[in-house]
Order: structure tokens, then C-alpha cells, then sequence
């Protein structure tokens, strides 16, 4: 079971990195921003789920206005 879930995890992460080919990089830098501030959210919340929401919604924003 184990190399099944494996398996669908790996091909998920295929297909959504397939959907970035043709973003820009202030998109990306967004994404990546909110990435970086879900993560940093839910460390700093110790796994609140509104923690990493606001990181995700404040990492966003940094890296929209960094991505410029």
C-alpha cells in the first residue's frame, strides 16, 4: 500500500508543476511566497490551522509585491 500512495503523490506533484509552465514570475514569486509563509505560519503557530492560513495570505502578498 505503501508504493501505491507513493505512486499517487509522485504523479500529483507531476501534474501540478506541469500547470506552472507558463506562469509569470511575479506568479511564481507569489506562489512561492505563499509556499514560504504557510510553512513559517504553522511553525511559528505551533500547527494552528489559522496561523498557516495567515502566513499563507501574508507570504503571499511579500512575494506578489517582490515578484514585480
Amino acid at each position: 500500500m505503501k508504493i501505491f500512495t507513493k505512486i499517487v503523490l509522485v504523479s500529483t506533484v507531476a501534474v501540478a508543476l506541469s500547470a506552472c509552465g507558463n506562469l509569470s514570475t511575479r506568479d511564481k514569486s507569489t506562489i512561492a511566497g505563499a509556499g514560504i509563509g504557510a510553512v513559517a505560519g504553522s511553525v511559528l503557530s505551533g500547527g494552528s490551522g489559522w496561523g498557516t492560513a495567515g502566513g499563507a495570505a501574508v507570504g503571499g502578498v511579500i512575494g506578489n509585491q517582490v515578484g514585480k
